[in-house]
């Protein structure tokens, strides 16, 4: 018996050195020094300590009453570690309800005219929409028109690396251009490709809700989306009124947002860890307008897919949208909302976009997901002490328009945005669920997804290996933003 209790020891305490090796690998691999470092002194003293145990092994200590004793005893700790450490917590209900668990009065859903992309991008001085808005609200029109001088919410582009940050500029418009031309009504509300053939009727494919959730996931993970999900699309989660003018849609702002669809399939693109390490800087808007492209590509096709079977869709994504995307991707069970307001997935953290259709096809909705983020963002706040513009909130929930949140400012989010000519993304980089998802990671989001004990320990880990305030990275050479 204790032959076997000391073969499982060493096989035990040599996959602890592979983990420790496996880290410090990962560390090197994503170029952070200060974690490779204490990676290395982790694993060279999880090494030292098999090289004991071996060597204790070897002398026949473990066969003496004191060995017998200690090792015992180290299974005890071992044994009362991973249960605390493993043990599947009781869920949260809440959280498993999606954001009818966030719902705690009324809620009112929101008009498009009243954010700020809509305001400072769409508005035009001395036009009738502009002098209708500023007339119904006259906060936002000072603020506004200041922006405006700047050149919107972005501000001048890429201004945080000018000059050597151009190229990246570059770029990033040119990933724009996609969204913009898929913005056009043939494209996010699509007819069925067949019905161009003159005096052909189309009729609705007869096809069970099962088959077509499961074909439409399928194609839009060939697509290329990271992540697909259903959800039963809540009301409240459209927006009152179009306020977003992309293409001199002028007809269509302020009109009344119908809800005519009854599913919203949901999709989040995976945005490049290494791309997101330069935050603030250019390299991070490239890969933010990269994903919002791949979204829009998306999207006009799934909802082109749908409308060939005869059924009505919409495509919403960054140059046209109906609904509130972090809601939906919520009840869709793709993840949580997290402090900064981002969806926070187990897959990616919240290094993802959205982008999603609507449909009345008749599908199977996904269900909600608890992996921890309520709890984890209750204690974590490295996303606001990070924030350059302190838009983050340190206090705790509160009510926002009927819903438990953590309400981001973001008027001082923007103001940060214009002034660096970027979308930031710093709250996105630190974030410890932003990892990389190498062996090591993927393990801890096991651990933390299911355990509350976990998140306590693997926060502090993360403040201790990679620092309170995390430095930015210099990206791939290719996306530089610095002169050499």
């Amino acid at each position: 018996m204790i032959r076997v209790l000391v073969i499982v020891g060493a096989v035990g305490l040599t996959l602890q050195a592979f983990i420790g090796l496996s880290f410090l690998i990962s560390c090197l691999q994503e170029k952070e020094t200060r974690a490779s470092m204490f990676a290395l002194i982790q694993f060279v003293f999880m090494s030292l300590f098999l090289a004991v145990y071996l060597i204790l092994v070897w002398t026949g200590f473990f066969g003496t009453a004191m060995g017998i004793s200690i090792l015992i005893a180290g299974y005890i700790v071992v044994g009362i570690a991973s249960l605390l450490l493993f043990k599947k917590n009781k869920p949260n209900q809440k959280a498993l309800e999606g954001t009818k668990g966030l719902i705690v009065g009324d809620v009112k859903r929101f008009d498009e005219r009243e954010t700020v992309f809509s305001r400072t991008g769409s508005l035009r001085p001395g036009s009738e929409q502009y002098e209708t808005f500023y007339r119904e609200h006259p906060e936002y029109q000072a603020v506004d028109d200041a922006r405006r001088a700047k050149g919107g919410p972005m501000g001048d582009l890429g201004a945080i690396d000018r000059p050597h940050g151009d190229i990246n500029v570059a770029m990033l418009m040119a990933s724009s251009n996609l969204p913009f031309y898929l913005a056009d009504p043939d494209k996010v509300k699509p007819q069925p490709h067949f019905s161009f053939k003159k005096g052909l009727t189309v009729k609705k494919t007869t096809i069970s809700p099962e088959e077509a959730s499961e074909r439409i996931k399928g194609y839009a993970k060939m697509l290329g989306a990271g992540l697909v999900g259903i959800a039963n699309l809540n009301p409240f989660w459209v927006y009152s009124h179009y306020g977003r003018i992309t293409r001199d849609n002028w007809e269509d702002w302020g009109k009344e947002v119908p809800i005519t669809h009854q599913y919203a399939v949901v999709f989040a693109e995976e945005m490049s860890f290494e791309m997101i390490g330069p935050a603030p800087h250019t390299p991070t808007s490239v890969e933010s307008m990269h994903n919002y492209a791949k979204g829009a590509f998306i999207a006009v096709q799934v909802a082109s897919f749908i409308a060939n079977l005869g059924y009505s869709a919409t495509a919403n994504h960054f140059r046209y949208y109906e609904n509130l995307m972090v809601p939906l991707a919520v009840d869709a069970g793709l993840g949580e909302i997290g402090r900064m307001g981002y969806l926070i997935t187990k897959e990616f953290g919240p290094r993802v976009r959205l982008s999603a259709v609507t449909t009345d096809m008749p599908l199977i909705p996904d269900k909600p997901v608890d992996i921890g983020v309520e709890d984890f963002c209750g204690f974590c706040k490295k996303c606001a002490v990070c924030c350059p513009s302190q838009s983050i909130p340190m206090k705790d929930r509160s009510e926002v328009n009927g819903t438990l949140r953590w309400k981001l400012n973001e008027q001082s989010c923007y103001d940060y945005w214009g002034k660096i000519g970027t979308d930031c993304n710093v709250c996105m980089r630190v974030c410890p669920w932003s990892h990389a998802r190498t062996f090591p990671h993927r393990l801890i989001v096991a651990m933390i997804t299911r355990n509350a004990l976990a998140r306590r320990l693997f926060y502090i880990m993360d403040d201790i290996f990679y620092g309170k305030k995390p430095r930015s990275k210099e990206g791939p050479e290719w996306a530089r933003y610095k002169s050499h």
